[in-house]
């Protein structure tokens, strides 16, 4: 009995992993070698899918768009990140107020967060454009949804919803330096940036390597904002990768049934699935190399 018990505890997740996380994974690798929309018999075409995606103009666009929107998410969100952590981790009244407070997009629906924002950067009655307008910051209403700034729009979005959750992460390593090493600057006379730079940076290396490892794989994976807030318009300027990948399986079409394409869009995820691998590979093994010269 008592041998069997530890299995038994385990069985559910075990079930559920395999039903939910190996099996579509098998099916997925199947079907990229065939033709099949989803209904049917499936035509086997081999390697045809992958020369179809080779020629696919709009499924590279999605990549670039798709690292336009991990470096910018990447850039504004790690540094503000840090700063909050750090701010947050000391000791004054209504920090834990704060702290929920900057932690609470993290917790709202990525389609409710989009049409909140969808309604804010309304070209012609937003609430962004009223704000602008009133202050006279601008002349005359900005187009957040157009081709321009789209992206920039769409940035802003994931920051604000993903700076919380970073926050968490970073306030977690910092319960692990030692207050003396700051009180011991402090008498040594330096500053709150020598501090942040000398002690703080240094102390949070190895948690620091896995929060933007983690942070790269969440924006380059990241679509479901994007599919509720633009739908990957106007004209492919925020269309990325996953989305791309979605849009295979379940189009954004009133014709959706012609454009179900199972078979292709397998194919797509595999690519996607191995851009995403092999840009997180390079990133720790450069980050090894740069823990073996420091």
């Amino acid at each position: 009995m008592r041998k069997t018990q530890p299995y038994a505890f385990i069985m559910p997740s075990l079930l559920l992993t395999l039903a939910l996380g190996v099996y579509p994974i098998l099916w997925a690798l199947r079907y990229m070698f065939y033709d099949y929309p989803g209904y049917g018999s499936a035509t086997y075409v081999g390697l045809d899918n992958f020369a179809r995606l080779m020629r696919d103009a709009e499924y590279w666009n999605s990549v670039k768009n798709t690292f336009i929107y991990a470096g910018g998410k990447l850039v504004l969100t790690l540094p503000l990140s840090l700063i909050l952590a750090v701010i947050l981790n000391k000791a004054f009244r209504g920090r834990q107020l704060l702290r929920a407070i900057y932690f609470l997009p993290t917790i709202i629906s990525a389609s409710v967060m989009s049409i909140v924002f969808f309604i804010i950067f309304n070209a012609y009655n937003g609430m962004a454009n009223q704000f602008l307008m009133k202050y006279h910051l601008i002349s005359s209403p900005i187009n957040w949804l157009g081709a321009d700034y789209a992206m920039l729009t769409t940035i802003l979005i994931a920051v604000w919803g993903g700076v919380g959750n970073y926050m968490l992460l970073f306030l977690a390593g910092l319960q692990g330096i030692p207050n003396d090493l700051y009180e011991a600057a402090s008498l040594d006379g330096a500053n709150a940036a020598q501090k942040l730079f000398k002690i703080t940076i240094p102390m949070l290396g190895p948690v620091l390597q896995m929060i933007v490892m983690y942070a790269i794989t969440v924006a380059l994976k990241g679509y479901e904002s994007i599919m509720v807030f633009t739908g990957g318009g106007p004209y492919g300027k925020t269309d990325v990768m996953y989305l791309y990948v979605f849009k295979q399986f379940f189009p954004i079409s009133a014709d959706t049934a012609s454009m179900q394409r199972f078979g292709y869009g397998s194919a797509v995820g595999f690519a996607s699935a191995i851009i995403v691998g092999v840009v997180t590979a390079l990133y720790f093994y450069f980050s090894r190399k740069m823990d073996k010269i420091y």
